[in-house]
């Protein structure tokens, strides 16, 4: 699964440390999240929706093996 977290952070001016704060997480699972090696659960990824104003599929978009 891909993602554009890194983007959407970077537009919200925010680094890791705090997005990570903001949606009740760690900062490796922002991390992770970002490299692709984390698959966020529905409640992450609709808090991530939430904060970013962007619906799960503009900021997640499944690849051909997922």
């Amino acid at each position: 699964m891909k993602n554009n977290i890194k983007v959407q952070r970077a537009i919200f001016n925010l680094t890791q440390q705090e997005l990570a704060e903001k949606i009740g997480v760690s900062r490796q699972t922002i991390n992770a999240l970002e490299a692709g090696k984390y698959v966020p659960s529905t409640v992450l990824a609709l808090k991530l929706s939430d904060l970013f104003q962007k619906t799960v599929n503009e900021i997640f978009t499944l690849e051909n093996e997922d």
